[in-house]
């Protein structure tokens, strides 16, 4: 067999065996997937939620704290939340799944009944072993819960655009608020991967969780301009915003981190100040 005949068999021989991987991969995720929309329930969501969000933000108990935090004033002019998990797996071809919940700031500052989410995408790279991460995206403008309130997919670095967000305190949060992004993106990361990014990720409504809740289907608009009031379940996440945006930060030195321009890599919170 000529050099030329072996070289292209064990080319043939190395496809065949990287789609039969890519074949088991994509069964296990899917089984797995299966099972966990199986326990997907708003009332485990705005329960998470709370919990993920309260370790973004400053511990009224702890004002220094606060240097390590979303911004308090960040959090003041939040348009809306968005608060979800995402779990990566992959070998070199990667899937990415998730869930969490939406909420808006009303007219009168109150917050919205919550919207669930889903989070998916796929990505390609030297990329072993599993990650789950935890987000918070902070909604800075009407157009961006708008975006969210469509009922279809949202790109993140398609269709809408995040930057990473400023952490601490001091004046240099108000510069970094004159003009903001649409969203700024935190992250929280454990597991194999060297990053976090959530550049091609779609988050999209989850209707069959949200019907399932409110008794009936309720799109994601209406939940997100206040015609639904908001439901006790959710009561622990209103808690958590309350007491963080009355943190008092008189005597926290200003320290504060900025990204250096739009787009950067999203900050991660275990890195710190």
């Amino acid at each position: 067999m000529s050099y030329l005949a072996k070289l292209q068999q064990g080319l043939n021989k190395a496809s065949t065996q990287a789609a039969q991987s890519a074949s088991d991969f994509s069964r296990q995720v899917t089984q797995g997937s299966q099972s966990c929309v199986s326990n997907f329930t708003l009332e485990k969501e705005c329960q998470k939620s709370a919990t993920i969000l309260q370790s973004f933000l400053a511990d009224p108990h702890h004002p220094q704290s606060a240097l390590n935090a979303i911004p308090r004033e960040v959090l003041r002019r939040a348009k809306g939340l968005a608060i979800f998990t995402v779990v990566k797996a992959g070998f070199v071809w990667s899937v990415k799944g998730g869930s969490g919940i939406i909420i808006a700031r009303l007219p009168d500052n109150s917050w919205s009944a919550p919207s669930c989410l889903g989070t998916g995408g796929l990505g390609v790279g030297l990329q072993i072993g599993a990650d789950v991460s935890e987000f918070v995206i902070v909604l800075n403008t009407d157009d961006a819960v708008r975006a969210f309130s469509k009922g279809g997919n949202v790109t993140i670095g398609g269709n809408l655009q995040a930057s990473a967000g400023p952490i601490g305190t001091g004046g240099s949060i108000n510069v970094a608020l004159q003009n903001p992004a649409p969203m700024f993106s935190y992250s929280k990361s454990r597991g194999l991967f060297a990053g976090v990014s959530l550049e091609g990720t779609g988050l999209f409504e989850r209707v069959e969780t949200n019907t399932a809740f409110y008794g009936t289907k309720i799109p994601a608009a209406d939940l997100l301009a206040g015609k639904v009031p908001p439901p006790e379940v959710a009561s622990q996440l209103y808690d958590v915003i309350e007491a963080a945006e009355a943190t008092e930060e008189h005597h926290v030195p200003p320290q504060s981190y900025i990204p250096p321009a739009p787009g950067a890599a999203l900050f991660d919170a275990h890195r710190g100040n």
